[in-house]
């Protein structure tokens, strides 16, 4: 994986006319590097924060088994906890906006990073399911905050690379949900979320000693964006990729439970996270129109595929197209959105798209839920297929909304 370049280290040896006098090229080029090398310890920095979050989210599944033991908890009330994380995005994404707008990208992780540790800590003395809930809630609304300070981060500092880069700022998602599995496997319920905070700890560090980005952006909300036909065919379709993930965690794992142990489909959705990320950063270098296709058709495929059949050995290749329809379609999306809206004035509009990819995420289990029980997982494909639909229609509006060339 190749470093954004700055543009002080693409102009290496380019000495007349840039201002330097020529006599002296060794100095711009300890110039240069020095730059360089700062730009590259943020990109780190940046990625290992992305995977960081993505950590806080996924290490709930391991240990909801034992929440629910210790708790008595209905699979109601375990699966609420759950969704507390996501909720609270909802309402951390809001919060982070504002953040991001007067103090900038910068103190949203730092602020972004305690939130999430003191929704973690409500794991280590907490005793009861409400208490849970509240703390997930917590993280959930640090989770949004780190979401949107990561990106913004990206969007400062790499200008003109923003697609490329958030491309690869997805694949460390993905890494990230390799993590969460392994530190819930440590067992019980305040073990992994110690983990977890260490782990948070060494985030706040790395953050704190981040290198300043070489020029402040300013970025302000024009809520008369949210008025472009374009900005809403990329809300829908990151709302198509992130419904395709919560079909994963919410629908398939009862159908795939029929032929695979609880083991077996953590490493099933291990192999699966590792498909996402390669796909994600590879679609950085697809235009985001066709990326956003492509990764449409394969969704749809994929989930039928894996809900129309019994056989493990179909399971996981077809496991493997929903991996590349995910990856692909979030990275075009958010291609689509970068194109559809000036980044100086995408504040509102990343803050609503990204509520609507959570939306997606909500509403996947419940209707891949409802179909899986009514008229079988066969036609679980149905959910992302109407998805897909949805998009094409705005998709064809947002066409004929469009100005013609006069003839």
């Amino acid at each position: 994986m190749t470093m954004p370049v700055p543009p002080e280290a693409m102009a290496l040896g380019l000495g007349e006319g840039a201002g330097v006098p020529a006599r002296h090229p060794s100095r711009r080029l300890r110039a240069s590097l020095r730059s360089f090398d700062r730009s590259s310890v943020a990109y780190v920095v940046l990625l290992t924060l992305a995977a960081v979050d993505s950590a806080g989210y996924s290490v709930i599944g391991p240990v909801l088994p034992a929440l629910a033991r210790s708790t008595h908890a209905s699979p109601l009330v375990a699966g609420a906890v759950v969704a507390g994380f996501p909720f609270g995005m909802l309402f951390g994404f809001v919060a982070a906006g504002s953040t991001v707008r007067r103090f900038g990208a910068r103190t949203t992780l730092l602020v972004a990073l305690v939130i999430v540790a003191a929704g973690t800590i409500g794991f280590l003395g907490g005793h009861s399911t409400a208490g849970y809930l509240a703390a997930r809630v917590v993280m959930g609304v640090g989770s949004g905050g780190l979401w949107l300070g990561v990106t913004f981060s990206t969007l400062e500092r790499w200008p003109g690379q923003e697609y490329l880069c958030m491309s690869r700022v997805y694949a460390a998602y993905s890494v990230g949900a390799l993590v969460g599995p392994g530190l819930g496997a440590l067992g019980g319920v305040r073990p992994p979320f110690v983990a977890y905070l260490a782990l948070l700890g060494v985030g706040f560090g790395l953050a704190a000693l981040m290198p300043q980005a070489p020029e402040r952006r300013a970025f302000t909300s024009d809520r008369a964006e949210l008025r472009r036909a374009g900005f809403w065919v990329a809300a829908v379709a990151i709302m198509l990729a992130i419904l395709g993930t919560g079909l994963v965690d919410g629908a398939l794992p009862l159908h795939l439970s029929a032929h695979l142990s609880q083991a077996e489909i953590g490493g099933a959705f291990a192999g699966l996270a590792v498909v996402v990320a390669f796909s994600s950063a590879g679609a950085g270098h697809i235009a985001p129109g066709p990326a956003t296709a492509m990764g449409a058709v394969l969704l749809v495929v994929g989930i039928e595929l894996v809900g129309a059949t019994d056989a493990v050995g179909s399971w996981l290749p077809a496991l493997v197209v929903v991996g590349v329809g995910i990856g692909i379609s979030q990275t075009g999306a958010t291609g689509l959105l970068l194109d559809a809206v000036p980044t100086e004035r995408i504040v509102s509009a990343m803050v609503v798209w990204s509520q609507m990819g959570i939306v997606g995420y909500l509403v996947a289990p419940l209707a891949g839920g409802g179909l899986g029980e009514t008229l079988g997982y066969r036609a679980l494909g149905v959910v992302p297929a109407a998805m897909a639909g949805l998009l094409l229609a705005v998709v064809l509006f947002a066409w004929r909304r469009s100005p013609k060339p006069s003839t």
